[in-house]
């Protein structure tokens, strides 16, 4: 019984997370446009063969991202329409388990900067600008430097002086090495200050962490992570 509870709802959240990447996709390719008013939940649940609380999430999930906006007694509107090239660097069918990494980024890596204001040694402190600095130089020549971020984070797992926070990031590398990259190579297209915004997080993360400031560390941290998903979505 519990066995079948737990496939229904599996069933369900990938469904939802189905629904989620087509309308991502029919956004992104126009058949959705701009400012355009989306079908309603009910019209949208026998197009995708859905019950229409499995929609009201996917529906709630665009909007969290930005994508659609809920105008009261009128509907959901298209609100921003992601560039194309989101969908030639991710397939549609990884678009929804992507998000939900960044959701878990959030919490671990806020928790992570928390415990490496705490707890850095002067090694981690070499470790982190080291990093930082890493980042600065590809920044300044233009770049992906996706390598460098990835080191920046892992640099502040290690200062956490837990091991399971490194433990988490290796284990989940493939999808850590997948974030940095897809978003990093997104900042590209941005503009200058678009791109030197996402350094300035980092600088505030680092001088938090190196502060021994806590709770600055933890937000700043988390911010910047919700940010790097919605920068996912940016676009027109």
């Amino acid at each position: 019984m519990v066995a079948l509870a737990k496939e229904a709802v599996t069933t369900s959240v990938r469904l939802g997370d189905i629904i989620y990447e087509k309308i991502v996709a029919m956004i992104v390719d126009g058949r959705f446009a701009l400012n355009e008013r989306l079908p309603s939940e009910a019209v949208l649940a026998e197009m995708f063969s859905a019950s229409r609380p499995v929609v009201r999430d996917a529906l709630e999930r665009l909007r969290v991202d930005g994508l659609i906006v809920s105008r009261k007694g009128s509907g959901s509107y298209v609100r921003q329409r992601p560039d194309s090239s989101v969908l030639s660097m991710v397939a549609v069918g990884s678009l929804a388990d992507i998000q939900r990494f960044f959701e878990f980024r959030a919490g671990l890596e806020a928790e992570a900067a928390e415990l490496a204001a705490r707890n850095w040694q002067p090694e981690d402190r070499e470790r982190i600008m080291a990093s930082l600095h890493g980042i600065e130089r590809c920044l300044n020549a233009g770049m992906l430097g996706a390598v460098e971020d990835l080191a920046l984070h892992e640099a502040i797992a290690m200062a956490t002086g837990n091991q399971f926070h490194v433990t988490a990031r290796q284990l989940f590398r493939p999808h850590f090495e997948i974030g940095h990259t897809v978003t990093r190579s997104l900042s590209l297209q941005r503009t200058t200050e678009q791109i030197r915004s996402v350094q300035d997080e980092h600088a505030v993360i680092v001088e938090a962490i190196l502060a021994r400031q806590e709770a600055e560390a933890h937000d700043a941290m988390k911010r910047h992570i919700l940010n790097a998903r919605a920068r996912m979505f940016q676009g027109v």
